[in-house]
C-alpha cells in the first residue's frame, strides 16, 4: 500500500511539473552531434531545458556514425525539416578527414554537414561574441559585440586547383550553352607553378546581401561590407555593386527610418577601422574573409567557446549552433573517465537562441523570457567567479573557481532558479 501511495504521489508530481513547464506549439529541429559537444548537449537538455520546457523537437542524429549509416541522408533530411519548421538548433559535428575515416571506419570522406545545410537553406552565417564581465577583449576599444556575417558559398572553398608541371599557358574558358567560347589568359608559365579557379553565383550573392540587410534591421545595428574591388575589378566589384543596388532599391528607406547605416569600404580599410572601433555593428565578409575574421574576433573577445553562430536564410529560416568544434581532446579524456572542464556557454546560447526565435514566431512570451533568463543566469555564474578552465585562464576576476562541465551547468541552473 505504501508503494502504491508513493507511486501515486510521483505521478501527481510529474503531472504538476509537466503542467508548470512552458508549452511549445511548433517543434524546432534538433540536430545532435559528435564527441564532447554531444555529451554537453545531453547535459544541457537534462539540467537546463527539460525541467522548464515541454520540449517539442524534430530530432535528427547528425553524429558521424549515423551519418555514415544513412549515407549522409540524415543531414539532408534535417535541412529539409528546417525549411519546414523555420527554426533549428545544431550541435557541433565532425567533418571527417582521412584520419577520421580510419578512426570511425567510414564508408567515405563525407562533406561538412554545415556546408550541406547552408547550401539547402541558402543561408548566411552570423557569428557574434558573448560578452561577460570579467573577460576583457584584447582590443581595448571593443565594448560592444562585433557580428561577422560570412558569405558561406564559393570562392576558395569550391575552387578547382591544378599543379602546373612546366612551361605552358593556362586560360579561363567559358563555353555558353549555344557553343560560344570566351577566353581569358591566367598566366603564361615558363616553369612549374600552381593555378586555382574560383567561382560564385549572382543568386547566392544576392541572397547574402538580403540576409545581411534583413539581419541588420532585425538587430538595429549598422552594417559594414568590404571587398578588394580596386584589385578584383570584376569578381569583387560585382559583390560591391550587387550590395549597393539591393540596398538602394529595397532597404535604404528602412535603414534610414531605423537610424542605422550601410557602409562599404575596402577590406584592408575595414580591418584598420575595426581595430579602432568600439564594436556594436555587423561586418559582412566574403567567404574566406569571414572564415578568418570570425576566428580573429572570437579570439580577441576571449574564447571561441563564447561565440554564437546563426545561419539565416533570405526566406527567414534560422539555424543556431555554437561556433566551435566538437572538442576532441576533452572527449578522449572523458572516455577515460576523467572530469573535463569544457565550456558549454556557446551551446547553451544556441539552444536559447533557437527557443527565443521559436517563441517570437509562435507568440509565446514565456519561451522568450525563459531564453533571456537562462542567458542572464549563464553570465551571472561566470561573473560570480564560477567558470570553466578556459575562462579561468583569461579572466580579470581574482581567485576564480574552476568547475567541471556538469558542475558548471548545475551552477547555472541554480542561478536560473534564483530568478524565479
Amino acid at each position: 500500500m505504501i508503494d502504491d501511495q508513493a507511486a501515486i504521489r510521483c505521478l501527481i508530481f510529474l503531472k504538476e511539473t509537466a503542467m508548470a513547464r512552458i508549452q511549445m506549439t511548433t517543434p524546432l529541429v534538433e540536430m545532435d552531434g559528435d564527441e564532447m559537444t554531444r555529451v554537453l548537449w545531453k547535459m544541457i537538455k537534462e539540467e537546463l531545458i527539460l525541467p522548464y520546457i515541454e520540449l517539442k523537437s524534430d530530432y535528427y542524429d547528425l553524429g558521424l556514425v549515423n551519418r555514415d549509416q544513412t549515407d549522409d541522408q540524415v543531414t539532408i533530411a534535417s535541412a529539409k525539416a528546417s525549411l519546414k519548421y523555420g527554426v533549428a538548433v545544431k550541435c557541433a559535428t565532425i567533418t571527417p578527414n582521412a584520419a577520421r575515416v580510419q578512426e570511425y571506419k567510414l564508408k567515405r570522406m563525407y562533406k561538412s554537414p554545415n556546408g550541406t545545410i547552408r547550401a539547402i537553406l541558402d543561408g548566411t552565417v552570423f557569428r557574434a561574441p558573448i560578452l561577460v564581465k570579467g573577460i576583457s577583449p584584447n582590443v581595448r576599444s571593443w565594448n560592444k559585440p562585433i557580428t561577422i556575417a560570412r558569405h558561406a558559398y564559393g570562392d576558395v572553398y569550391k575552387a578547382s586547383e591544378m599543379k602546373i608541371p612546366g612551361p605552358g599557358r593556362v586560360e579561363l574558358v567559358y563555353t555558353s550553352s549555344d557553343g560560344h567560347v570566351k577566353r581569358a589568359l591566367v598566366h603564361d608559365f615558363d616553369g612549374p607553378g600552381l593555378v586555382q579557379g574560383q567561382h560564385n553565383l549572382i543568386a547566392s550573392i544576392e541572397s547574402f546581401a538580403r540576409a545581411c540587410f534583413t539581419f541588420a534591421l532585425d538587430r538595429r545595428q549598422d552594417l559594414w561590407f568590404a571587398t578588394k574591388d580596386t584589385i578584383s575589378k570584376q569578381y569583387d566589384h560585382s559583390f560591391k555593386d550587387i550590395f549597393q543596388s539591393i540596398y538602394d532599391r529595397d532597404y535604404k528607406e528602412a535603414f534610414e527610418q531605423a537610424g542605422i547605416e550601410y557602409f562599404y569600404t575596402l577590406i584592408d580599410d575595414a580591418v584598420a577601422r575595426v581595430m579602432k572601433s568600439e564594436g556594436g555593428f555587423i561586418w559582412a565578409c566574403k567567404n574566406y574573409d569571414g572564415d578568418v575574421m570570425s576566428d580573429m574576433v572570437s579570439s580577441a573577445f576571449g574564447s571561441l567557446a563564447m561565440m554564437t553562430s546563426v545561419l539565416v536564410s533570405p526566406g527567414g529560416i534560422y539555424e543556431y549552433e555554437a561556433a566551435h568544434g566538437t572538442v576532441q581532446r576533452h572527449y578522449y579524456r572523458y572516455l577515460k573517465g576523467e572530469a573535463t572542464s569544457t565550456n558549454p556557454i556557446a551551446t547553451i546560447f544556441a539552444w536559447t537562441g533557437a527557443l527565443r526565435k521559436r517563441g517570437e514566431l509562435d507568440h509565446i512570451p514565456d519561451l522568450v523570457a525563459y531564453a533571456d533568463r537562462m542567458e542572464a543566469a549563464s553570465l551571472a555564474t561566470i561573473e560570480s567567479g564560477q567558470m570553466t578552465g578556459d575562462l579561468a585562464r583569461i579572466t580579470d576576476l581574482t581567485d576564480p573557481q574552476v568547475l567541471d562541465s556538469r558542475s558548471f551547468i548545475r551552477a547555472i541552473r541554480a542561478n536560473y532558479e534564483k530568478q524565479n
